[in-house]
């Protein structure tokens, strides 16, 4: 009988406890999220390979570097959030993150042949303040000196990245008849703290082809529409920035501030975009 009695109590407990979690708005721990769906198009997104091209295919070429300045709106979706949230990431702390876990290689030059150590890597990421002697009472009422370290700070870079550069190469590809852009490498600038008067400084150059599965992976703020939130791999992909160029190829190899200021910089910087424009639109004229 007192075995009848416990199935009864139990299955009565368990149909109570099925009913609880069956009625709206009885959350259980782990219901609650932000969000009234989860997100999954993002997290499981790939990226989409390049086509296969052969040197026979390119039939005309043009390297351009460009800088992209994150005091523009439209770049503003690439700086912002500059402190971390739950929902997205600014572009400097996705390639903080990675690099710090090893997943992305930092390079000193644009080439890509001298990769970073991860000891001189965490020296241009983390800033360490200088030590200072600190006043400290014994039990007994005595003072003495202790030598404390200087305070870490591993998010300045946030705040202070402010360029970012990127060299590209532009090419005819007359097997599908376009004129088509790919990414090489891009460069983070920012504003050293303490020396803010010098203007931005490179810090290191990263591989691009090599950073799209991870650009796949993490949206981008939207703000026409938050269910529609775009990846950085769309933002690059589609080219929605605002860019100028700085450079391109030259039997100087020079940029274009080494002979051209102000207002005739801007100038020579429109006319690269307008000789690249020109030449496509001078190849389908008829």
């Amino acid at each position: 009988m007192k075995t009848i009695k416990k199935i009864f109590f139990l299955f009565v407990f368990v149909t109570f406890s099925n009913m609880l979690k069956a009625q709206p708005g009885v959350f259980q721990p782990g219901d609650y999220r932000d969000g009234i769906y989860d997100k999954e198009n993002s997290t499981n997104r790939r990226f989409i390979p390049y086509t296969h091209l052969r040197e026979a295919d390119v039939s005309w070429e043009k390297r351009v570097w460009r800088r992209l300045d994150m005091r523009e709106k439209q770049n503003h979706q690439l700086y912002y959030p500059i402190l971390p949230v739950t929902s997205r990431i600014s572009f400097v702390q996705l390639i903080v993150k990675y690099i710090i876990s090893g997943e992305i290689k930092a390079f000193r030059d644009e080439e890509f042949l001298n990769p970073l150590e991860p000891s001189e890597t965490k020296r241009k990421l983390v800033i360490i303040g200088d030590s200072a002697e600190v006043e400290e009472y014994l039990p007994d009422g005595s003072s003495v000196m202790v030598k404390k370290p200087g305070a870490v700070d591993s998010t300045w870079l946030y705040t202070n990245f402010q360029t970012l550069d990127l060299k590209e190469d532009w090419f005819f590809d007359k097997q599908k008849s376009v004129l088509e852009v790919r990414i090489l490498g891009m460069g983070i600038n920012a504003l050293k703290v303490g020396k803010e008067e010098l203007g931005p400084v490179n810090l290191f150059w990263i591989y691009f082809p090599a950073c799209r599965p991870y650009f796949a992976k993490h949206e981008v703020f939207n703000a026409k529409n938050d269910a529609e939130r775009r990846t950085f791999e769309d933002i690059f992909w589609k080219r929605q920035f605002s860019s100028v160029a700085y450079k391109e190829t030259n039997v100087f190899d020079r940029d274009i501030e080494n002979y051209s200021k102000g207002i005739d910089a801007l100038l020579e910087s429109d006319r690269i975009k307008n000789d690249i424009f020109r030449w496509e639109h001078d190849l389908w004229h008829f």
